[in-house]
């Protein structure tokens, strides 16, 4: 079984934010593969369903970005899902918006959400796919991630998220090796 999870924060407020990259990849995903998230548990929105017959969960944490390691160890370890079969998607200000990187394992890069993954989970063994927000210039970085993408940035932003969800559909048919050269 495959668990992917997309990070975000939880509430109107924060709907599409440049944060909530994750959650909108949960959501077009969802649509697309008609799996419903929106079960209550393990601290966030959970649906299963099948993608090209392919046992996969879908997760939305809803404990606010930076604690997102409660939530993801919580299903990890109640499914006994190996971390190989794990893929996390999440914002990055080192990427310029509408870029995606697909990555195997490593750092957090600075992302505090990510951070509390890999030190709940005990591991930067964690396959990742980041998506480009692009730097927070003038503005300060809370109010950066917390805010929408600006006009010129939009078009890009949904190129990205479309992206990054054929970039999983390639992960799931071939693996995850596969789709970061394809990507990448």
């Amino acid at each position: 079984m495959k668990l992917i999870i997309g990070l975000g924060n939880p509430g109107k407020k924060y709907e599409k934010t440049r944060h909530n990259m994750g959650f909108m990849v949960i959501d077009l995903l969802s649509d697309i593969s008609k799996i419903d998230v929106d079960k209550e548990v393990f601290h966030g929105l959970l649906g299963r369903g099948k993608i090209f017959d392919e046992d996969v969960l879908l997760f939305k944490p809803t404990t606010f970005m930076n604690l997102s390691g409660l939530a993801v160890s919580e299903i990890v370890n109640y499914f006994k899902i190996d971390l190989d079969d794990v893929i996390i998607i999440f914002d990055d200000m080192a990427l310029v918006p509408g870029q995606i990187r697909l990555r195997k394992n490593g750092s957090s890069g600075g992302h505090k959400g990510m951070q509390n993954i890999i030190e709940s989970l005990n591991s930067e063994e964690i396959q990742r796919i980041r998506i480009g927000i692009g730097e927070p210039g003038e503005y300060d970085t809370v109010d950066y991630v917390l805010g929408k993408p600006l006009k010129d940035e939009q078009p890009l932003i949904e190129e990205a998220i479309k992206a990054t969800v054929d970039a999983l559909k390639v992960a799931l048919t071939k693996d995850f090796d596969y789709a970061m050269n394809k990507f990448n």
